[in-house]
């Protein structure tokens, strides 16, 4: 499992140091295949490390078959607020998004991977997907066992979360129906009220934005570590243009910089959720106090290649202060002379993924060949090359 933040200097403020992150440890599930298939993690090891993870997955507390946002070493929840203290459905796609995208890179003809197969189908079949809807046509972030639903938080897009809504239709054993997924995430069509920015539609409606249309990098990044947009289109939008259109919106806005912060242009870009000045912040167009997020743009690879590219080479021949022991630090600002020697999961881990599907499409092909996968793509009306078989 990934640890939430990992801090070079060892100064952790909350005394937060050993809390386990759900999503986080999605993503680097799908790492970790990137290391065994890139040579970095021997195959051997990487799978007693899995086996490891499904054991801790397996014996976790879970709320109706959703594992909370963060997790103590010894499985209990360790609340992320005073009444988020329960499951966490979006972090729970996250991590069921890195154990299907795993269960697909294992092989089945051989007995231990296939036990391994088995867990895991295990895990994503105990999701209560449907039981989060509240009986409504919307699925809902939270629950607890000792608030109920009192953070009320209806998931509407468009944000992060479209693989929640992907997932909670395509399991087996407790899915949602096309109405959840119309009238919840695309809020009865209103999603795709899409706008001009920078030149370029912003496709969907981002939401609670405000004078600035585009949501954090990160939106662009989560919901497509397996979820291809290659070619991915429904009723609502082009899912590649609207993740290219996003990326080279804040390239752009970073290149005009319009609050001429110091270091903006086309080699230091990209602003997303990550530390701030202010401990933690979701960085975009709008909501910018000069604090670039290197995983912003290395993230995007694939819909900014060159751009992207550009970028990392800044970084480590012009800027290699800024180069811990796993990469770029997780974020720095020029302007205020500031940068944090830290790292957190949820940032780290998209880099490597999505550089590899700009590479190969490993991750891409491996999530979407999975059969539940496909089954819920169709019963929420999308059309992609994978679902032409």
């Amino acid at each position: 499992m990934a640890r939430e933040r990992y801090h070079e200097d060892n100064v952790y403020p909350a005394q937060d140091k050993d809390i386990i992150t759900s999503g986080g440890s999605g993503f680097g599930l799908m790492a970790m295949i990137v290391g065994i298939e890139r040579g970095f993690v021997e195959r051997g090891k990487a799978l007693e490390r899995l086996d490891k993870i499904l054991t801790f997955l397996e014996n976790t507390d879970r709320f109706h078959g959703a594992w909370p946002h963060w997790l103590n070493p010894d499985g209990s929840v360790y609340p992320f607020s005073l009444k988020d203290d329960g499951g966490d459905i979006v972090e729970t796609a996250f991590l069921a998004q890195g154990l299907l995208t795993f269960r697909q890179y294992l092989d089945p003809d051989k007995a231990d991977e296939m036990d391994l197969i088995q867990r895991i189908q295990t895990l994503w079949e105990g999701i209560e997907w449907s039981w989060y809807t509240q009986d409504q046509d919307v699925l809902y972030w939270h629950w607890s066992p000792n608030y109920g639903w009192e953070m009320n938080f209806p998931i509407g897009g468009y944000n992060e979360a479209l693989i929640l809504y992907v997932l909670a239709a395509a399991s087996p054993t407790y899915p949602i129906n096309r109405d959840v997924y119309d009238k919840g995430w695309a809020r009865s069509g209103r999603i795709s009220e899409s706008v001009t920015y920078y030149g370029l539609d912003t496709e969907l409606d981002h939401f609670e934005h405000d004078v600035a249309p585009v949501g954090p990098l990160f939106w662009a990044h989560y919901s497509f570590l397996g979820l291809n947009p290659k070619g991915l289109t429904d009723s609502y939008a082009d899912y590649w243009k609207l993740n290219e259109n996003h990326a080279r919106i804040h390239y752009r806005y970073c290149l005009e910089n319009p609050q001429e912060h110091e270091g903006y242009g086309e080699n230091m870009w990209g602003l997303t959720s990550s530390y701030s000045l202010q401990f933690y912040a979701a960085h975009r167009p709008g909501d910018d106090p000069g604090v670039i997020s290197p995983t912003a743009a290395l993230s995007s690879m694939p819909y900014t290649p060159d751009e992207s590219i550009n970028m990392l080479r800044q970084l480590y021949s012009a800027h290699d202060s800024l180069i811990g022991q796993f990469g770029p630090y997780d974020a720095l600002s020029f302007e205020h002379d500031w940068y944090v020697p830290r790292y957190l999961a949820i940032d780290q881990g998209p880099i490597p993924v999505m550089i590899e599907n700009h590479r190969s499409g490993l991750l891409w092909d491996l999530f979407m060949g999975n059969e539940d996968v496909k089954r819920g793509l169709r019963s929420l009306g999308f059309q992609s090359p994978y679902l032409e078989d």
